[in-house]
């Protein structure tokens, strides 16, 4: 029986590619100049750049992100053919964006945020690719990741995988208009906003009742804002434009920490987009701020 069950945990545990090399083509021919675009929604930069130089798109990774298991070092994601990804197919960026699984079959960590890539279109990922193409080449691998045992044993991912990791494809909403759908697949799944604007359960997962609501940042620097009518209520759709694009609050303060970075990205979306963006967020449900 302890072997029967070692079997069955071995098999529930195993990394499941998104996507065969079969369907491989679903993910070539990609245009760069959308690409730009879920470039800058999915945050790409603000991890991956290498640190200590000024150009976000040398994507040579390496900084640290503090994690309360450890810490992170995102990887070169340059196509430079050794170092980064120069020899990956578009089908290996969408199993790692859409299932956390990596070229060699091993699960990716969810401080890649997975569980909301998971929801994009493959037509984005094929986009991305083709743009991330686009970038120059960066050497040089960062250091590994600093993490304690057990958790460096990789498979026990994948049942954590089991319990949070949600495939479905968003869907839109026929009762709401186009901006309000794009708004929503741009928060939901590109943008992994409740990543930051959420308090997270004992295994990392963020709590349903407290999506948007806030929570303590994860490198325990403060307190990430509720965005809910609960904070924002009071804002209008102008507002939180404006907040996209220059960073600022109708109270004239300035946004900082990491929301300060994410604001680089989102002023190069197109107007339609942060005003899509606005819409969807207004128009979360109320919830209460978790204590800090």
């Amino acid at each position: 029986m302890v072997v029967l069950a070692g079997l069955g945990a071995w098999f529930l545990s195993a990394p499941r590619p998104a996507f065969s090399q079969d369907q491989a083509g679903l993910f070539e021919g990609g245009d760069a100049a959308r690409g730009r675009i879920v470039f800058a929604m999915g945050d790409c930069a603000s991890c991956h750049a290498s640190p200590g130089q000024p150009d976000r798109l040398r994507l040579g990774g390496g900084m640290t992100l503090a994690g309360p298991v450890g810490f992170f070092r995102p990887p070169n994601i340059s196509p430079h053919p050794v170092d980064g990804i120069g020899r990956w197919q578009g089908v290996d960026l969408a199993n790692a964006l859409m299932s956390g699984v990596s070229p060699d079959g091993r699960h990716y960590y969810p401080a890649l945020p997975y569980v909301a890539y998971a929801r994009m279109q493959p037509g984005d990922v094929a986009d991305l690719m083709a743009y991330l193409r686009t970038l120059p080449p960066v050497s040089g691998r960062p250091p590994d990741h600093d993490v304690p045992f057990p958790f460096t044993i990789r498979r026990a991912i994948g049942f954590w995988k089991l319990l949070f990791l949600d495939r479905t494809p968003i869907e839109a909403d026929s009762s709401r208009d186009a901006s309000w759908n794009r708004g929503r697949y741009l928060v939901e799944a590109l943008g992994h906003c409740v990543e930051c604007h959420g308090t997270r359960n004992l295994a990392g997962s963020v709590k349903s009742s407290t999506r948007y609501a806030g929570g303590p940042d994860q490198e325990g620097t403060g307190f990430i804002p509720n965005i809910t009518p609960t904070g924002i209520g009071h804002w209008s759709r102008d507002d939180l434009v404006e907040l996209l694009t220059s960073g600022r609050t109708p109270d004239g303060r300035r946004v900082a920490s990491s929301m300060a970075d994410v604001v680089i990205n989102t002023a190069s979306l197109p107007l339609s987009d942060r005003q899509a963006i606005a819409d969807y967020v207004l128009s979360l449900p109320a919830r209460p701020t978790p204590h800090p």
